[in-house]
């Protein structure tokens, strides 16, 4: 079906001017004559028949018709600068999107070594917090992400491998955990943090290891991300749940303990995804490739693991 849209020129124009306010500006930007933007404008009112702009004194202001079709060429602008943006973008760069907690816990470090052994390969890591894990390949500059699922169930145009799964832990500073492991009585008196503002990871882990009724979850002070509740445990102000694989190495190096060594299931698993369009397939199978490696080197402490 053809489309008979008015030229695109003229409506970068439009877009332009409608942004600055102005024709001047607008001319500038686009590295036009201002009489040209105006020819453009008269172009689109001719194609729409109606006024797209009125002078108030010295003030140019968009008509109630401008309003209405600004912001789709707006969205359109965009996605077609996000578009040539990806062809643009050199073959060797990998665009990735990571959860906070995940980027600063495991992912930073494990990305500057495949640098090393990946001259030919570049990773531009954005860590983002994301109360829902989630990326969308056709509005945000990504070509790949690490995403925390239940069951994996992504969009059938992408590629996905799961890396690991989550298991829920209690964590706490190393002077707190004592001689032995906690006994119920010392759960109880301690003070619990909240990674997240439901709850949740304490509720999952309580309700698996048999103590919901023992051990009340009001009180305590509730944080934002797993990272933050992790770093309180560590300077003693309470104990938090962390996950298994992002907490071993603080507790292998003797920065974080253990103060019950039984470890849940919260039944989610942290993904690599990208889209099977994307250029650079070869690249993004090696860094998947890398981290599940990563993944299988690593020294978990010795707990117990409840599914």
């Amino acid at each position: 079906m053809s489309r008979r849209l008015p030229p695109l020129y003229a409506l970068r124009a439009f877009e332009a001017a409608a942004r600055h306010a102005s024709f001047t500006r607008a001319a500038e930007e686009l590295a036009i004559t201002q009489s040209a933007v105006s020819r453009h404008i008269r172009t689109l009112e001719e194609h729409f028949a109606c006024r797209l702009f009125e002078r108030k004194g010295r003030t140019l202001q968009l008509t109630d018709a401008a309003w209405l079709i600004l912001p789709g060429l707006r969205d359109g602008f965009d996605a077609l600068e996000r578009a040539c943006l990806t062809l643009r973008i050199e073959d060797a760069t990998l665009r990735l999107k990571a959860p906070s907690t995940l980027t600063m816990r495991w992912l930073l470090a494990r990305l500057s070594r495949f640098r090393l052994l990946n001259a030919d390969c570049e990773v531009q890591l954005t860590s983002a917090w994301m109360d829902v894990d989630k990326v969308d390949f056709h509005h945000e500059p990504f070509d790949c992400a690490v995403l925390l699922s239940k069951g994996g169930r992504f969009s059938e145009e992408w590629e996905s491998t799961e890396l690991f799964a989550e298991w829920l832990i209690p964590v706490c500073a190393p002077d707190a955990v004592g001689d032995a492991p906690w006994n119920l009585e010392r759960l109880q008196a301690a003070e619990l943090l909240h990674p997240t503002p439901d709850r949740r990871d304490w509720r999952r882990w309580l309700q698996r290891m048999g103590l919901s009724e023992q051990v009340p979850l009001k009180g305590g002070q509730v944080f934002d991300t797993l990272e933050l509740g992790i770093v309180a445990a560590a300077r003693g102000y309470g104990v938090s749940v962390g996950d298994l694989v992002m907490v071993a190495e603080d507790v292998n190096q003797g920065r974080l303990g253990l103060p019950w060594p039984n470890a849940v299931a919260s039944g989610d698993s942290y993904y690599l995804v990208w889209p099977k369009a994307r250029r650079g397939q070869e690249r993004l199978r090696r860094l998947r490739d890398y981290l599940v490696n990563e993944v299988a080197a690593m020294q978990l402490p010795q707990v117990a693991l409840l599914k």
